[in-house]
């Protein structure tokens, strides 16, 4: 006779095996960081100079961040600069990205987020020029669901406070958001889950625009939803998924991280 459980028995289970067998390297928070700017870079998200990646750092009111006027694909350790609350350069070679002043409102406002991650990917951007929000629809992208805001009208160039207040207030207190005729960002506790869903968010406007071609999108129930946002979001399996994304950027390019 088959064993029937209450399915809450095998998200224990899942749960405690992910912390058993899910391990990641210690690298770094700069490492971290360069790794991220070249699995974006990997995944379509480049747009030249275009988007940032930032994460606080060790003392209060500093920030790391790639020097500019570097892509993402050339992203390593040691080209990853310390700045203040005012962008001054604190601790490495390189110059502080002003387009980062907006970031500084969100860490402002939100003590638990410790890494941003903004990008111009084409299919964000392409779904940005709609005016429409993103539709979490699909188990791949339900880490979406009923926390993606949505900010409907371009303030300019974020490199004033104006445009870092309005993109904060329409962020609240969600991991990510949809900037219209923009692209999308990414505020979360870990520099890996800030990663991952920049990978992912990518992928779910794709998906919409895919299905919108079609027909009208079926929406999930809601407890189904939530459920499956809450286990794409365990801290283990989102690191493993950052370090198989990792593993594949290091087998093309290992340059910076021997």
């Amino acid at each position: 006779m088959a064993i029937v459980r209450p399915k809450e028995a095998y998200h224990q289970r899942t749960s405690e095996e992910m912390k058993k067998h899910l391990r990641t390297p210690e690298w770094s928070l700069r490492e971290k960081i360069a790794l991220s700017c070249r699995i974006l870079a990997d995944e379509g998200h480049e747009s030249a100079l275009a988007g940032q990646i930032t994460a606080r750092g060790e003392k209060p009111g500093t920030y790391w961040m790639l020097s500019f006027g570097l892509g993402f694909d050339e992203a390593q350790a040691n080209n990853i600069v310390l700045c203040d609350d005012d962008l001054n350069l604190l601790e490495g070679d390189g110059m502080v990205n002003p387009s980062n002043r907006f970031h500084l409102w969100i860490y402002r406002h939100r003590p638990n987020v410790n890494a941003i991650i903004h990008t111009h990917p084409p299919y964000c951007s392409a779904l940005s020029l709609l005016g429409e929000p993103l539709v979490a629809a699909h188990m791949d992208t339900s880490m979406f669901y009923d926390d993606c805001a949505f900010l409907a009208e371009w303030p300019g160039p974020p490199i004033g406070d104006e445009e870092g207040k309005v993109i904060h207030e329409a962020l609240g207190d969600n991991r990510s958001i949809l900037l219209a005729h923009h692209g999308q960002l990414c505020a979360c506790s870990t520099i890996e889950e800030a990663a991952v869903l920049s990978v992912f968010i990518e992928r779910a406007a794709r998906m919409q625009l895919l299905a919108r071609a079609v027909g009208e999108i079926k929406k999930l129930r809601p407890e189904i939803a939530k459920e499956a946002h809450d286990y794409r979001l365990q801290p283990k399996a989102v690191g493993a998924t950052f370090h198989y994304y990792a593993r594949r950027t290091l087998r093309k390019n290992s340059e910076g991280f021997e």
